[in-house]
């Protein structure tokens, strides 16, 4: 049998782990970051690139705009509901490596397209929907990562997977403004776009967005392809896997995870031109990035933090956390076109992504402690043979459901920079759609208080 694929994987064995698991394990670990983060760099392109589409050229109506920001969450959230049951299919290394080099069909077909301000609509709309497949990557990921580590390390290596693959959304949110002021790529890259600013004409490389990025998944591709492993024993059919469709928990944990993450991601899509609708005179591509890296740097913070505390009462207090922010947010915004404060309205913002980071990382430890215990409370008094098999099982239904419920949750990338564009159309302000979000932020203070964190829930974690 090939080097690269682990016929023996027991990470909750001590000797074993010490001898050579964790050694393998961070391997694996460190290959997935970097490939993870380019996945979202891919799937967060047009939160920065529909910014600057009116000065390449491109004619488009606010609500255009925000369809091209919110369609790669609708595909990438779609995608993600088969990604979460394919590495127990297909290998988490093959499945790694040929998911990354999928990200070249958009990141090429957006460079080529964005030369050409006559491109279509409808061409743009397709590209976006690619962009999807960037979304799409992080259930596979998610659901690899979690064979690798013991139960007590979950928290952590998930969330360092996820929280500096989520990094993917600040570099792209960074990066993108600086190349494509510059001729990176040289006759290569495409004549530049011309737009006039402050009385001067200025060049715009708008298509260097989409080829800056395709050396790094390259390389990203053959890493994960020649330095990460398969594991024999993680194999699982979907029908193997298909059990957690009847777990109860599955579907409490995509709701809040629609909560935590599905408002990192939305934010992240939707912010920039929430900005520039509401403060008009800011430069909304100087401080996009700011939310999502603070998000995505406290992720790893809320997996740590649920290892010592408990997953639970993390949560319910970064809901809690997230209602206050969004009040908040509210309070900064301008209204009857007077007011605002945009300095407030960042800080808000700032503190939501920090809150949404640490609930990503603490819903993300809860679901591999809700399925183990399930499965060990199920094997109770049938021998040393049911607690084995019931760690495999709790091991393949936990990864399935991290991945799962990383597709229902990626669907607030959708819903949230949508409600922002329907309620500026509808009512001429983004009221509305704040506190239809901080009606959904309490539901998910009530199930997670009932479910898990109140004394004596049914399944503390």
């Amino acid at each position: 049998m090939s080097s690269s694929v682990l016929t023996r994987w027991e990470p909750e064995n001590k000797v074993f782990w010490k001898s050579q698991g964790e050694r393998i394990a961070y391997r694996n670990l460190w290959i997935s970051i970097p490939a993870l983060m380019l996945a979202f760099v891919v799937w967060m392109l047009w939160s920065v690139v529909a910014v600057n589409l009116d000065r390449a050229g491109f004619q488009f109506t606010k609500n255009q705009l925000f369809w091209l920001t919110a369609l790669p969450a609708l595909s990438g959230a779609t995608l993600r509901i088969f990604y979460s049951f394919l590495v127990p299919v297909f290998g988490g290394r093959r499945f790694t490596a040929i998911s990354t080099a999928l990200l070249l069909i958009p990141a090429l077909g957006m460079g080529f397209a964005l030369r050409d301000p006559s491109t279509g609509y409808p061409t743009l709309l397709v590209l976006a929907l690619l962009c999807g497949l960037g979304g799409a990557n992080f259930s596979s990921s998610m659901a690899n990562i979690s064979f690798f580590f013991p139960k007590a390390k979950k928290g952590l290596a998930t969330g360092l997977n996820a929280g500096i693959g989520n990094l993917g959304v600040s570099v792209v949110q960074f990066v993108t403004p600086l190349v494509v002021s510059i001729a990176v790529f040289g006759a290569l890259g495409g004549e530049p776009q011309q737009y006039t600013a402050n009385g001067a004409t200025h060049d715009l490389w708008l298509q260097n967005a989409g080829f800056v990025w395709v050396p790094f998944i390259i390389v990203s591709a053959l890493a994960a392809w020649f330095g990460m492993h398969d594991i024999a024993d993680a194999k699982a059919s979907f029908a193997e896997q298909a059990v957690i469709f009847k777990r109860k928990h599955n579907w409490l944990m995509c709701w809040l995870y629609v909560g935590t993450f599905g408002s990192f991601i939305g934010f992240s899509a939707g912010l920039a031109l929430l900005t520039k609708s509401q403060f008009p005179g800011v430069n909304p591509t100087a401080y996009a990035f700011l939310g999502p890296l603070v998000g995505a740097l406290t992720r790893p913070v809320g997996g740590w933090t649920s290892d010592k505390l408990g997953g639970a009462r993390v949560t319910l207090w970064t809901f809690v956390g997230m209602i206050a922010a969004v009040f908040a947010v509210l309070a900064a915004l301008p209204h009857d076109g007077a007011g605002g404060n945009f300095t407030f309205f960042l800080a808000a913002f700032i503190a939501l992504f920090a809150l949404t980071g640490i609930g990503n990382g603490s819903t993300f430890r809860m679901i591999p402690v809700i399925f183990l215990t399930e499965r060990q409370r199920a094997a109770a008094g049938k021998g040393d043979a049911a607690q084995k098999q019931a760690l495999q099982d709790a091991g393949k239904e936990s990864a399935a459901v991290l991945g799962f419920s990383g597709a229902i949750g990626a669907y607030g990338g959708f819903f949230i920079p949508k409600s922002f564009g329907t309620s500026l159309e509808l009512t001429g302000a983004a009221d509305a759609a704040l506190y239809c979000f901080i009606a959904f932020y309490l539901s998910c203070v009530l199930v997670t208080w009932w479910h898990y964190a109140r004394r004596n829930a049914p399944m503390p974690c």
